[in-house]
């Protein structure tokens, strides 16, 4: 191999190494080409390119022909390029003519200057015919003496050396005046500078000591100067008699009233047009001006100036600032520099002072006075910082922007700083970022700030930033762009609070933190068949769209995983980025199945992190202090296995088996954390997490064989539970989160074993179709738990004794009950149950553990606070403390915690829950036990709770779903156990109507994943006659005897129809059952997982988040049901077909529950507004032509509609909101009106359906709908005013006022479309709103008072006389008469006279 070329080789050696290579036939690294110069032309070129072996040219490969720039400056851009940019279809006479203009356009606005005033100055007499000649030698000895510092062009000095002469001249022939030689020296002005600079004429004035400001232009008269001059004189003449005090005040008031941008205009002017020269006063300083008065502060220039400032002023008033810190620094002297320049400096003999501006120090913050707000700024914490704050300049928070000197960033600053070249500026740019994230998310700006910071970064593309940065090459920066997203992803009081939580009753459940779902407007009035896919739809998302409603799924979008992978991978970060990055994926896990399925699918990434983090055996730590991770176990990486396996069963059997965890797992249960050679909590944050990964995994039935291998320690490790020696708190709560990790695991592993016998069975009797196996666990295999958990749970009722004691003994009790209920629940179904000896056990459980834990002052202190604490009794508990963005949702614990004790490790969900679950179990085996637990039920605190839960209105969103989770299963199980006590206590049984309702409300409240609860719920108790106390007591008769004040007898008697509703209630339970079947699938699968059926259970991710599982409306469902099968559109062509078989009946349930509802649990239905209900109602006549005219379908509707028209329900109905599901009632009831026009055939009950919208506070447009479009239909509306269950005051107050409407009503009644006995109703409707607009005093438009005599004499002139008077003679309406109105027996006086006035006088005129 060839050496390389050394600088210490010969020419010699040189050539000797050249013919080496030669001989060799080695090939040289480099190319030797001839390039053609392109300069040269195409012949020039090719005539080169035949020399090109002449020249020797050296290129390397991969090197570009340009130099790359150095920085991304912005292509430079001409103001000239853009005029010489032509087009070819240009026409070149018109891009002549636009360029060249002619002299016409120049001058055509030529306006003489007004010279009246300005004195005229005679050229000097010489005696050459010619000027001078100015020769360089002459000027440079003649202005030698007068020439001013500083370098001056040859032109300057022979001006300035001509100006000088003729100051000499002018002086010695005294051609002008002493004020004005003197002035004109000053100044120093002459002809020439005059002509050259074109100074107007009030420059006469500044030589004469005239007005600084005003000029005299635009006053339009000849002598404006000399007007000027007298202005001027008026005003020194007012400022010489004032005191200086008065002066000072002045100036004050008008520094107060004008813009300070026209201050400083003012104050330029006058900086500028200061007499004297540099050479002769020196510099003007701002100082000199500042505190004098303004002396043309009252001129009416400047006070046409201050009144068109302060109407401005108005307008901006949010943009001025302080009157009194108007402060304007003067320009840096040559002293205040902070370096002094030297002599031997190059070019810095003249001090520039606008120049060195930026040298000096800071001037203090001003105050603003604004009500407009200002813009946050942030110090490298993410600290706010007030705009008034004076901070020290070293804390390296002041830089050049827009307000130098406030203090910190802003955001807009910090993203500009994000992309600086500099690597220390990113790093700070995103580590200030990421403080201000976590700030945000704590809440710590909602008080201050406007808006939501967090809202505002992600609309500015905070997510896109720090993808970009995740992808920089400087590790610091790298660093920082984690620590920033994990503090935009992840929440560590919402990863602690889930923690705690897991031990709970179904604590491994949790909601996917997924966003609310948006549905696409575009695919509303597609067909179904057209509708895109969910997948097409998000392939042909952007990455913006995409982060925009999901910020996790558009980081994955943006292939955020494979980098994080190549951080872990590659980069091998510090202890904190690598922290960080699993903290992120477990987030990432907890959005969804899918996101965790990508995690687990991305290359490399979950072997790095195993591989790395997870090793089998590694070297103790030397010191405190880690500065790698690589090659320890991290707890963060079990958790996030953990995380990612209760997303599915299916990712927790490729856990376990691809990447081969099962010998870790063990690895990590077998090992003592004492043994670990870690630090302490490390060691037992370890166990802790591959416990609960091992319990995630035997909670689907898998990795039991395991339990089988690892025996003798578990058990080991249960039995030394309950002696804890730990060092300080924070490890006692490890060691206690390490026993209930344990339990967790012994519950699941009980469950599975107790399937294997179902599972057996099930695998014989299958022959051939799918079963799943039987676990390897059977029964035996835990039998021998039980008397351990027994005693240990023995010890911790005792330990509730000691206060030292009390805190830990509350913390496992919760796990050890869950455990004994999970024995004896699966105890039953063994074939070896001995049903004598498990009673003898529960009698001994009951007596030793069971009552003295409810009886415990401890206990009733956790049921006392269940009021207080409760999600459901305070819906305020669930609102956010922090900034929450619907794109990233959170569980909110950082204000949960503070608020309230139900999230943390002593909340007063988990030991009730566990007790009650456990309570349900031993009643449903021993039910002589059940009467022992009442005083449970009938404590005040219980009931005190329960009522408070009826009619509250919990709100769901992710911040209170994962608690009202937990509370729906202590408010169901203690539903289940007062519903046991109801038949065997009278005591409890005086409160079953508080349970039947609490029960009727907690079907609407529950959440998805708790279908199985709804369905117990509904199966048991919902429909049950032992909660209904009010058919027993008499109500019904009740009932019948308030129908008797009824004088209608024809209207169906309600006391009848409840009883009839009572004694079907099995029916109608049913009906609701068959109505739901849809979510039988959910049912199963919620109930696998409630009852611990571990081998089917699927994921412990519940179901998406979309609000309760059950509308709130459910008890309308089967008539809904029917009107949707039916397929019958709001205003689509009415059908008439055939019902379903068992329709008729079904409905009729449907309405003897709501009947049931509306008459005794009238609270049920709060959640369902008025309009709602009716608008459910008016199905019955929707869904058929002749379903309503069913005589059990009618009656029970006659008895619901007159609960909608009872006074306090009659004005709750608001029509004006549409219904929920529909876009208004309007639309409603236009397909009422074609159903009732088509099929009703008279019917009263639909025609009081439509006459209950036409009231006069309705809008007017079903009105004008009926009397318009459907006027036909009042023939057949013949209602009768006895038969009308509301007012008729609703119909006829307040007087009509739609001219139209009432053109309307005149012209049915004149056409005979509108008839007493066809509709009296609207008969009477018509004449009283006609009757009181003709004879209507009020003054009114033009129009309508036309209209109000037209109809008058229309009136008059009628043919029909009892039309006539009862329009003319209507008095009051009467509900109760025959006509419906009582009329007048003769016109009175002033309707007499009203008609005298309008058709007497045309009578008379008419004789004239």
């Amino acid at each position: 191999m060839l050496r390389r070329p050394k600088p210490t080789d010969s020419e010699a050696d040189l050539l000797r190494e050249q013919q080496e290579l030669l001989a060799a036939g080695g090939q040289s690294t480099v190319a030797v080409v001839k390039r053609p110069d392109k300069r040269r032309g195409d012949a020039a070129a090719a005539e080169a390119h035949e020399q090109g072996k002449q020249r020797d040219v050296v290129t390397i490969e991969d090197l570009p022909d340009e130099l790359p720039t150095l920085t991304p400056a912005p292509p430079k851009k001409s103001r000239f390029k853009q005029e010489r940019v032509h087009f070819e279809d240009e026409d070149p006479e018109e891009r002549l003519d636009r360029h060249d203009t002619h002299i016409s356009a120049v001058l055509s606005r030529i306006i003489e200057r007004d010279t009246s005033a300005v004195p005229v100055s005679l050229p000097c007499i010489t005696g050459t015919a010619f000027p001078k000649v100015l020769h360089r030698s002459v000027m440079e000895s003649e202005v030698q003496e007068r020439a001013l510092r500083g370098r001056k062009s040859i032109f300057a000095r022979q001006i300035a050396a001509q100006r000088a002469k003729k100051e000499d001249v002018q002086s010695l022939n005294g051609s002008e005046s002493r004020d004005q030689s003197s002035a004109s020296r000053h100044v120093g002005f002459s002809p020439l500078e005059n002509m050259e600079t074109e100074q107007p004429e009030s420059d006469v004035m500044d030589r004469v000591g005239g007005p600084v400001l005003l000029t005299g232009q635009g006053l339009g008269i000849a002598n404006s100067a000399m007007e000027t001059m007298k202005i001027h004189e008026e005003n020194q003449s007012k400022l010489q008699v004032m005191s200086q005090s008065e002066i000072l005040e002045e100036q004050r008031k008008l520094l107060a009233q004008l813009d300070p941008r026209l201050v400083e205009f003012v104050r330029s002017r006058k900086a500028q047009r200061t007499p004297g020269s540099e050479s002769a006063s020196g510099p003007v300083q701002r100082e000199d001006f500042l505190n004098e008065p303004l002396p043309n502060s009252t001129s009416p220039e400047l006070d046409h100036s201050i009144k068109a400032q302060e109407s401005q002023r108005d307008t901006m008033e949010d943009d001025e600032e302080d009157k009194n810190q108007l402060v304007v620094q003067a320009p840096i002297r040559e002293e205040e520099l902070p370096v002094k320049p030297q002599k031997e400096w190059l070019h810095m003999d003249k001090v520039e002072p606008e120049k060195l501006e930026w040298t000096r120090d800071l001037p203090a913050p001003r105050k603003q006075s604004t009500k407009k707000a200002m813009q946050a700024r942030f110090d490298f914490a993410g600290t706010l910082i007030p705009p008034t704050k004076d901070l020290p300049t070293h804390l390296g928070l002041h830089h050049h922007g827009e307000e130098p000197e406030l203090a910190g960033y802003s955001l807009q600053e910090l993203f500009l700083l994000s992309r600086s070249q500099l690597n220390q500026q990113r790093n700070l740019a995103v580590s200030t970022l990421a403080n201000v994230l976590a700030k945000a998310h704590a809440g710590e700006y909602i008080s201050s700030l406007k808006g939501s910071v967090l809202s505002s970064l992600l609309d500015a593309g905070l997510l896109f930033l720090l993808r970009f940065s995740l992808d920089d090459s400087v590790e610091g920066v790298m660093s920082a762009a984690v620590h920033a997203l994990r503090a935009l992803l992840v929440s560590s009081d919402d990863e602690e609070c889930l923690d705690n939580a897991f031990p709970w009753l179904l604590g491994m459940a949790t909601f996917p933190l997924l966003p609310t779902a948006q549905e696409d407007e575009d695919d509303e009035d597609l067909d179904e068949t057209m509708k895109e896919t969910a997948k097409e739809k998000e392939e042909k998302k952007t990455d913006h769209e995409v982060a925009r409603q999901d910020v996790v799924k558009g980081f994955l979008k943006m292939q955020g995983l494979p980098r994080l992978r190549y951080i872990l991978e590659v980069v091998r970060p510090s202890p904190r980025v690598v922290l960080d990055i699993l903290e992120v994926l477990i987030r990432i896990a907890r959005h969804s199945t899918a996101a965790a399925t990508q995690i687990l699918a991305c290359p490399r990434l979950m072997n790095t992190v195993i591989s790395e983090f997870l090793p089998c055996s590694w070297a103790p730590a030397t010191s405190r202090a880690l500065s790698s991770l690589y090659g320890l176990p991290v707890a963060l990486a079990m958790k996030l296995l953990r995380v990612l396996a209760s997303a599915g069963r299916h990712a927790c059997a490729r856990i376990l088996n691809s990447l081969g965890r099962k010998e870790l797992l063990s690895h990590f249960v077998v090992v003592e954390p004492s043994e670990m050679l870690l630090e302490a909590g490390e060691a037992l944050l370890c166990s802790t997490e591959a416990l609960r990964l091992f319990a995630v995994a035997a909670s689907y039935g898998q990795a039991c064989n395991l339990y089988t291998d690892l025996y003798p320690v578990l058990v080991k490790r249960l039995q030394a539970g309950n002696r804890l020696c730990a060092s300080s708190e924070a490890v006692l709560f490890l060691e206690l989160d390490l026993i209930t990790a344990l339990l967790v695991l012994l519950t699941r592993v009980t469950q599975t074993a107790g399937c294997h016998e179902e599972l057996q069975r099930d695998l014989v009797s299958a022959q051939g179709t799918e079963c799943p196996p039987p676990p390897p666990v059977v029964w035996s295999h835990v039998m021998g738990l039980q008397p351990t958990v027994i005693s240990s749970l023995k010890g911790c009722v005792r330990a509730l004794d000691g206060p030292a004691q009390m805190s830990s003994a509350l913390i496992l009790l919760p796990s050890y009950l869950l455990y004994t209920e999970a024995y004896y629940s699966q105890l039953c179904v063994q074939s070896s149950f001995q049903p004598v000896q498990c009673l003898q056990e529960l009698e001994s459980l009951t007596s030793d553990v069971l009552l003295p834990l409810i009886s415990h002052q401890a206990m009733r202190n956790i049921t006392s606070s269940f009021r207080s604490s409760s999600m459901i009794c305070n819906p305020g508990l669930s609102a956010a403390g922090g900034e929450v963005v619907p794109s990233l949702p959170i569980l909110g614990c950082s204000w949960l915690k503070t608020s309230s004790t139900m999230a943390g490790p002593n909340s007063p969900l988990s030991l009730p829950t566990a007790l009650l679950y456990l309570l349900n179990t031993i009643t449903s085996i021993h039910k002589g036990l059940i009467k022992k637990f009442s005083h449970l039920i009938l404590s005040d605190s219980v009931l005190s709770y329960l009522r408070s839960c009826i009619g509250a209105m919990p709100s769901v969103s992710h911040m209170s779903a994962w608690i009202l989770h937990h509370e729906h299963h202590l408010l169901y199980l203690l539903l289940r156990l007062a519903h046991k006590l109801v038949p065997v206590d009278p005591e409890v049984a005086k409160h079953a109507a508080l349970f039947h309702q609490v029960s009727m409300a907690l079907v609407s409240w529950l959440l998805p994943g708790s279908e199985y609860l709804a369905h117990e719920l509904m199966s048991v108790m919902t429909f049950s006659h032992s909660l209904l106390p009010e058919g027993v007591h008499g109500e019904t008769e009740v009932a019948a005897l308030a129908e008797l004040q009824l004088k209608d007898r024809t209207s169906p008697a309600v006391g009848a129809l409840l009883r009839d509703a009572l004694q079907h209630l099995p029916s109608i339970r049913g009906c609701y059952l068959t109505h739901l079947a849809h979510l039988e699938s959910s049912v199963l699968s919620s109930r696998d997982r409630y009852l611990g059926r571990t081998p089917f259970v699927s994921s412990h991710l519940l179901p998406e988040l979309t609000g309760p599982s059950l509308p709130s409306d459910w008890p309308f469902l089967p008539l809904i049901s029917l009107y949707e099968r039916m397929g019958l559109s709001a205003g689509g062509e009415q059908q008439v077909e055939s019902l379903p078989e068992g329709s008729v009946q079904s409905v009729t349930h449907c309405l003897q529950w709501l009947l049931v509802l509306e008459s005794w649990r009238e609270q049920a239905l709060t959640a369902v507004p008025p309009v709602a209900k009716l608008a459910r109602l008016a199905c019955v006549f929707l869904c058929s032509s002749d379903l309503f005219l069913e005589r059990p379908v009618q009656e029970l509707t006659w008895a619901l509609f007159r609960g909608l028209t009872r006074p306090a329900q009659l004005e709750a109905l608001d029509l004006g909101s549409p219904p929920p599901g529909l876009a208004s009632f309007h639309d409603l009831y236009s397909a009422l009106l074609a159903q009732y026009e088509a099929v009703s055939f008279g019917d009263s009950l639909f025609g009081c359906f439509m006459l209950l919208p036409l009231q006069r506070r309705y809008s007017v447009t079903m009105r004008l709908a009926v009397f318009g479009e459907h006027v036909g239909m009042l023939r057949s509306l013949g209602v009768s005013l006895q038969q009308l269950p509301i007012p008729l005051e609703k119909f006829t107050c307040p007087m009509e006022d739609s001219l139209p409407l009432l053109r309307l009503y005149f012209r049915a009644l004149v056409t005979g479309a509108l008839k007493r006995n066809w509709c009296p109703v609207l008969y009477v409707v018509a004449v009283a709103h006609l009757n009181a607009f003709i004879f209507s005093q009020d003054e009114v438009a033009e129009e309508k008072e036309a209209a109000r005599r037209s109809l008058l004499r229309k009136t008059y002139y009628l043919t029909d006389e009892v039309l006539k008077n009862h329009l003319l003679l209507f008095r009051l309406p009467q509900q109760n008469s025959e006509l419906g109105f009582s009329t007048y027996e003769q016109l009175p006086p002033i309707r007499a006279r009203r008609l005298e006035s309008i058709v007497g006088t045309e009578v008379k005129g008419g004789e004239r």
